[in-house]
């Protein structure tokens, strides 16, 4: 009863009613089957399982108390604690699991297969129905789940429980601050989101400057400001060879190829489509997306519809590595890119409070019956992207970021805050810029194809390409690689395949364009 006589005494209302509706799902829970035996807790040792710990030890006193029983003998939690032991996991995660167990005379079941293995096995051998989790939206596996969600399709038949699926990372540790509970170590070395060994590092946004070379330190999870980077520290999916790619003996073609990756870029507005305005956004963004080493598979523009973005985004997303989308950002019933995003990954849209609160700073009081529309978001998906420049901050759902600029100079800064929030949290690589040179010539198209042709064969990692500026303006060939060097072995070979004096290398980036005789 410690817990909730802290919780009581503190002066936070909105840990009181987190707090207050957790123990009201939990008691329900407990009404709802029979038994203890009905029920379980999966517990991972992770700040979010600690805090539902707690709770539900301090819901099932209560419940008892309500039911006229005597709670004066009652020193041990009768509920079983589910324990997925992996090979991968932190020792101090384990540590802290067993030395909980411990403390609180938990009765644990220790599984030591994969997840849904164990949880058949398990659920065969004991009568459970219910098993309480400590998810939140947000996390990876909420996707879809209510307070009380049935398991999916394919996995063993059980109830699963959430009572503080509706908590934000300051919820989690205002309640272990207020009730003064022992959590794992890793959280005081700068760790936020704890997965395995393989994926998880402490969080960058936590590092103390240290100029002396020494190991890096971190100050502890609970003095992040921000708890939208609470999986900062997670690894990113892109492999160190991506990231830092080696030679070990290949060509520098192979190296090219291998460092490549591609990107798309959706706009979404009637608007382009019927010509009414220009898209100078699109232009910019595809530049910029060049300059970090990317190439653009594929561009596009949809209409203000749900289905159409759902469509795209859905095809994009599947065949490169990210997706940039703009336009149809709003409350107004044409912004139906978020809709459609979140119907492209199969989820719902839901409210985010958090993100409610950003908006609140532009939008303040003028529009209060819109607000929480534009604080929906696809559930489970989101990741907010906070930097102290933006007053609202950017949205990745897995690898779709959603640029809300409206004109140059706003998509200039979120994209500068984008790349620096790269650089901190590996957001997605930042690959060797593309390098180019322009050649141009008089010489007809019939002329120079065939030996374009073979060019292109004898360079698979340069990008050629032709164009005029007017039908009888001379033509501009462009080579775009990785390596300077490679560019100009390239227009050097298609050089002496004519007469000397035929191409003239042109600089498009000078005021005055420059002429360089081949």
């Amino acid at each position: 009863m410690e817990i909730d006589k802290a919780i009581r005494n503190c002066n936070d209302r909105r840990l009181k009613t987190k707090y207050n509706n957790a123990i009201y799902v939990v008691k329900r829970a407990l009404a709802l089957y029979s038994s203890t035996e009905e029920v379980a807790f999966s517990f991972n040792g992770g700040k979010d399982s600690t805090v539902l710990l707690h709770i539900l030890r301090a819901a099932f006193f209560l419940h008892k108390e309500e039911e006229g029983c005597s709670v004066d003998g009652l020193e041990k939690f009768p509920i079983r604690i589910i324990y997925f032991e992996s090979p991968s996991a932190f020792p101090e995660i384990n540590s802290f699991t067993y030395d909980t167990a411990t403390n609180y005379g938990l009765v644990m079941d220790i599984i030591q297969t994969d997840f849904k293995s164990g949880l058949e096995a398990l659920l065969k051998s004991r009568p459970i129905r219910a098993i309480f989790l400590g998810v939140r939206i947000g996390d990876p596996t909420a996707v879809g789940q209510e307070q009380f969600s049935p398991s999916s399709p394919g996995w063993p038949p059980f109830m699963r429980v959430n009572p503080i699926l509706d908590w934000s990372y300051r919820d989690v540790w205002a309640f272990i601050l207020t009730c003064k509970v022992q959590y794992c170590s890793l959280y005081d070395q700068g760790y936020t989101s704890i997965g395995s060994i393989h994926d998880t590092l402490p969080n960058a946004l936590l590092c103390i400057s240290n100029s002396s070379g020494s190991k890096e330190k971190f100050r502890p999870a609970y003095l992040l400001s921000d708890g939208r980077s609470e999986r900062a520290g997670r690894a990113k999916r892109f492999s160190p060879s991506v990231l830092n790619p080696k030679s070990n003996g290949m060509s520098n073609t192979d190296l090219q190829k291998q460092s490549m990756l591609t990107a798309s870029v959706i706009a979404v507005g009637d608007e382009i489509l019927f010509g009414t305005v220009k898209d100078q956004l699109g232009l910019s963004l595809r530049r910029k997306v060049h300059s970090i080493g990317w190439s653009i598979s594929h561009t596009s523009i949809v209409r203000n519809d749900m289905d159409s973005v759902a469509e795209e985004v859905e095809l994009r997303r599947s065949s490169d590595e990210m997706v940039f989308i703009y336009g149809g950002v709003g409350p107004l019933f044409s912004d139906a890119t978020l809709g459609g995003i979140a119907k492209a990954f199969g989820v719902r849209l839901a409210p985010d409070e958090e993100f409610e609160e950003y908006l609140r700073h532009p939008i303040g009081e003028q529009c209060t019956g819109d607000r929480n529309e534009m604080a929906q978001l696809p559930e489970g998906i989101t990741e907010l992207l906070h930097h102290e420049k933006l007053s609202v901050p950017l949205i990745k759902c897995h690898n779709v970021i959603v640029l809300t600029a409206t004109n140059i100079m706003e998509l200039d800064l979120q994209w500068d805050c984008l790349i620096e929030l790269t650089r901190t949290g590996d957001l997605f690589p930042l690959l060797e810029p593309y390098k180019s040179k322009h050649l141009t010539t008089k010489l007809s198209d019939v002329e120079i194809a065939p030996s374009l042709a073979k060019l292109c064969l004898e360079f698979p990692d340069i990008h050629i390409g032709c164009y005029r500026e007017s039908r009888s303006g001379p033509i501009i060939i462009s080579f775009q690689g990785k390596n300077e060097e490679r560019n100009q072995l390239a227009t050097e070979a298609l050089s002496k395949k004519f007469q000397p004096g035929a191409f003239s290398e042109i600089n498009l980036h000078s005021p005055e364009t420059l002429r360089l005789k081949f």
